[in-house]
């Protein structure tokens, strides 16, 4: 794993914390998570943490784009959710005291900070809010991953590449050009589909020869949002 030390991020300086869990904390405990936290960087490609690997602490992303996904028998990733800015990932296999479920990798460069699992459990335990957070956090994770599951089993592949289009512009928003804000491979909104390669890149040139969508390279550009909706049958 290739990553290097980042410079130091303060916590007290952070304009994310007020947008994550941190936001529950008194200044004492932001003290004591500013001097314990690490902070280090990530190159696009580098994994974060591997799936089954022990957690020995959380980490909270300052800047970039983690994909977080799980790794079938034959190999193929089936990527479950994207963490971004002010997310925290790595959380639930600490507090179960279990393995990673998933694997985390950075899909651009990515900086961001760890937290010692000690560290992690006394906030837990003396942050009532703070707790509170995690708790309805965990819990809109399992709802989107039950959601995910019932997609699979009930949506073809054309209606589920329209869900995660428009699952993309919710997540990472589009520029003034309607142009999504995330640069995927195809292999990798397959891998969120859950089909092969070779079926998105021809629903794609679908999507594009119905002027739907605009294709530039790895951008995205949004036409048609209501149809798209309409063919996810997401309103």
């Amino acid at each position: 794993m290739k990553r290097k030390k980042y410079e130091d991020i303060s916590c007290n300086n952070c304009q994310l914390t007020h947008l994550s869990v941190f936001k529950h904390l008194t200044q004492d405990e932001l003290d004591v998570l500013n001097f314990e936290k690490g902070c280090n960087h990530y190159k696009r490609g580098n994994i974060i943490f591997h799936e089954g690997n022990k957690g020995n602490g959380v980490y909270c992303i300052y800047k970039g784009v983690v994909k977080l996904y799980k790794t079938g028998i034959d190999g193929r990733e089936q990527i479950i959710r994207f963490a971004k800015d002010g997310d925290i990932i790595g959380f639930r296999s600490v507090l179960s005291n279990e393995s990673a479920c998933s694997t985390a990798k950075a899909i651009n460069d990515v900086s961001l900070c760890f937290i010692p699992a000690k560290t992690f459990y006394t906030l837990v335990q003396d942050n009532r809010n703070f707790s509170l957070n995690l708790i309805q956090l965990s819990c809109k994770e399992l709802g989107e991953a039950n959601k995910f599951i019932l997609d699979l089993a009930q949506k073809n592949v054309r209606e589920r590449l329209a869900e995660v289009l428009l699952l993309l512009d919710e997540t990472f928003g589009r520029d003034k050009d309607n142009v999504l804000q995330i640069n995927l491979t195809r292999e990798e909104i397959a891998n969120i589909v859950g089909t092969a390669t070779e079926s998105t890149i021809r629903l794609l040139s679908e999507f594009k020869k119905d002027k739907l969508i605009e294709l530039n390279g790895r951008n995205i550009k949004i036409l048609k949002m209501k149809e798209l909706q309409r063919i996810s049958d997401v309103y």
